[in-house]
């Protein structure tokens, strides 16, 4: 995993030696006092909500670049000009030059500040895999026709996978110091776990935490030259499936320590209570086919949270809908809870938005936490006989959820899995 500082300073040494002091007798809990998410779902929690529980695709045709020679020509795309609307932005020339990264970001942090006011974070963590890759093109464009440097200059400093961190910052207003994970697929989830353990430690008392990508050309092309991608509609472990759609989006989780949350009077959500991690090692973009990795980031978060298998009642699983992937997942899932516990993802309406994706993905199993539903696996014609899988097909359920794991897997064998619980006063 790679951990980038952006800027700024962590509490003094006396004061985290305190915080850890205080924590070593017993971890501290760690609360979700609020939540914003982007996503080709919606706006917001509330649309996101509404779509979950209608499994509406959210996937269309890229327009923002030519995909006429590509086998993919689909993706889970964000209405940039409604996201401009919502967040108040005119044509004024320094607004212009957001990264569509960015209005993402703010936007989600504009609803984690709506939901808890008085939320004051002392660090960031945030995953991405791509950045503001799609300036990184029109910057080396520009070097190439040899246009105007000061146009050339405003494309190159804001595609740095900081820019979206720091204009999120200064839409606060915060200056808290940030970390930049970059973990492949797995960055958002590791963002969430990462910034669930130093909460838990005592070493912060209060973090925002999330991740964002948003559709770059080079990514998406890339992904199509893997075959990694469908022509065809993205459907999770079906037994015709043929790969997966990219999105893109961004989501933000405000956690604190419990104690503290409840002492400001806080809402509180939900409640992260576990975080496992593993590595294939194996192959640069395919995972071990025995599902060990996936088992062991499984396994890892719930000896974690204190849980056992049968104490599950989601999983929002990676599901990408490649053949490797999701053989490897739906074995380790099958093995380790077998068919009792419903399993979908919600990549089948979203595509796969990256670095962004476990954190969505986190905030959608607040939702069914808050909601008492379990999104559904749309596109499913006939589940994979390799596994013995309860897939939430097609349609939502009314159900009652407690206890929800969210998994994220990507290239390299990075593997990474959260506990999220109802909170439990």
């Amino acid at each position: 995993m790679r951990i980038a500082i952006a800027r700024g300073s962590a509490p003094n040494e006396k004061m985290r030696d305190e915080m850890i002091s205080a924590s070593a007798s017993q971890p501290c809990r760690v609360a979700v006092t609020a939540i914003g998410v982007v996503s080709p779902l919606g706006l917001g929690c509330e649309e996101s909500t509404a779509a979950l529980r209608a499994g509406r695709d959210g996937v269309a045709l890229v327009t923002a670049f030519d995909v006429s020679k590509t086998r993919c020509k689909t993706a889970g795309l964000i209405d940039v000009a409604k996201l401009k609307m919502r967040l108040g932005i005119t044509g004024k020339h320094h607004e212009r030059l957001r990264h569509p990264a960015s209005l993402m970001m703010m936007a989600a942090a504009a609803e984690v500040r709506a939901g808890d006011g008085s939320f004051d974070p002392e660090l960031l963590v945030i995953g991405t895999t791509s950045g503001g890759m799609s300036f990184g093109e029109a910057f080396f464009r520009a070097q190439v026709d040899k246009r105007r440097a000061p146009e050339r200059a405003a494309w190159l400093a804001n595609y740095l996978p900081q820019k979206p961190v720091l204009d999120t910052e200064e839409s606060w207003p915060c200056t808290a110091p940030s970390q930049i994970i970059a973990n492949a697929c797995a960055s958002g989830t590791n963002a969430v776990g990462h910034a669930f353990r130093l909460v838990r430690a005592g070493q912060y008392r209060r973090i925002l935490c999330g991740g964002y990508d948003a559709i770059s050309e080079m990514v998406f092309v890339g992904f199509d030259s893997l075959q990694a991608s469908t022509s065809e509609k993205i459907r999770p472990f079906d037994k015709a499936r043929t790969g997966l759609v990219l999105g893109e989006g961004a989501a933000l989780l405000a956690l604190e320590e419990m104690e503290s949350a409840k002492k400001r009077g806080a809402p509180i959500l939900a409640e992260v209570t576990g975080y496992g991690i593993s590595t294939d090692n194996h192959h640069l973009t395919q995972p071990h086919p025995s599902g060990i990795g996936p088992r062991q980031a499984m396994e890892r978060a719930l000896t974690d949270a204190h849980r056992a298998p049968g104490d599950v009642d989601y999983i929002n699983a990676h599901g990408t809908a490649t053949q490797f992937n999701d053989a490897t997942e739906g074995t380790a899932i099958a093995e380790l809870f077998g068919e009792r516990v419903p399993v979908s993802s919600t990549k089948s309406m979203m595509g796969h938005s990256l670095g962004a994706a476990g954190a969505i993905e986190a905030v959608f199993s607040v939702l069914a936490l808050q909601h008492q539903f379990l999104p559904p696996n749309i596109n499913l014609q006939e589940i994979d006989p390799a596994w013995r899988l309860n897939i939430v097909a097609n349609t939502a359920r009314d159900a009652r959820v407690h206890c929800v794991v969210s998994n994220s897997f990507g290239f390299g064998g990075t593997n990474a899995s959260i506990v999220i619980e109802e909170a439990k006063r």
